[in-house]
């Protein structure tokens, strides 16, 4: 009779613990299956916008005289004035032992069979003389080309005039760009470097009016040194 009893007692035990699983059972299926359906019901979430990308700008640096004098541009002669007579009684004719009564205007002679005019003075002088500054300044570049063999750019303390010395034989001793210069230091000599005639040694000088901002190498406005250096 004990026998029977724990039978039935076994069942009846594993009958009820099945009806919780399937009733469990069917509980998690429901709520799954509702939840797919929500899901599919859903509308679908926008895509986060992207991130804009970051444009580097493409500017370029220009080295100094790396464009020809069309990309320059001319010269604003509305901001350019001529020297005025304190100036011009401050210059001294940049070849030692020349006179300015020795002095030759060759300004407005022409070059290259006329196509150019010559806008600067020849000083004749042996080769070797001495060339001086004809005023105070500082040398702006020391600068060897074609046409003016060795040269010399010496810029005004006022950053307005530049004095260009060329044909040079050779540059004084320990001359150096960013050196200042007194009136009549000595900068070289008197040579026919470029494209001078080796037969007649000279100083090819120039003054150039331009501008604070102006680089050595842009267009300048000549003016004629022949009066400056004539007229005491």
């Amino acid at each position: 009779m004990q026998i029977v009893d724990r039978i039935l007692t076994i069942i009846i035990t594993a009958t009820l613990t099945s009806a919780v699983w399937i009733v469990a059972g069917g509980s998690l299926i429901e709520n799954a299956t509702a939840d797919s359906q929500r899901a599919a019901t859903r509308p679908a979430e926008a895509a986060p916008s992207p991130v804009p990308p970051i444009v580097l700008g493409n500017d370029s640096m220009m080295e100094p005289g790396a464009t020809d004098a069309a990309d320059a541009g001319g010269l604003d002669v509305e901001t350019v004035a001529t020297p005025d007579a304190d100036t011009a009684r401050q210059l001294m004719v940049p070849v030692k032992n020349i006179r300015p009564g020795d002095l030759t205007d060759t300004f407005s002679d022409t070059r290259g069979g006329g196509a150019r005019m010559h806008e600067a003075i020849d000083i004749m002088a042996p080769r070797g003389t001495s060339v001086v500054a004809a005023a105070p300044g500082v040398v702006e570049k020391l600068f060897t080309s074609k046409a003016g063999g060795k040269t010399i750019y010496v810029r005004s303390p006022d950053r307005l005039t530049i004095h260009y010395y060329a044909h040079l034989d050779e540059y004084a001793q320990g001359l150096k760009e960013g050196q200042r210069v007194r009136r009549g230091q000595r900068l070289g000599t008197v040579g026919s470097s470029g494209n001078a005639d080796d037969a007649s040694p000279h100083l090819h000088f120039a003054i150039l009016q331009t501008t604070e901002q102006a680089e050595w190498w842009e267009p300048a406005n000549a003016v004629n040194p022949f009066p400056l250096l004539t007229d005491r």
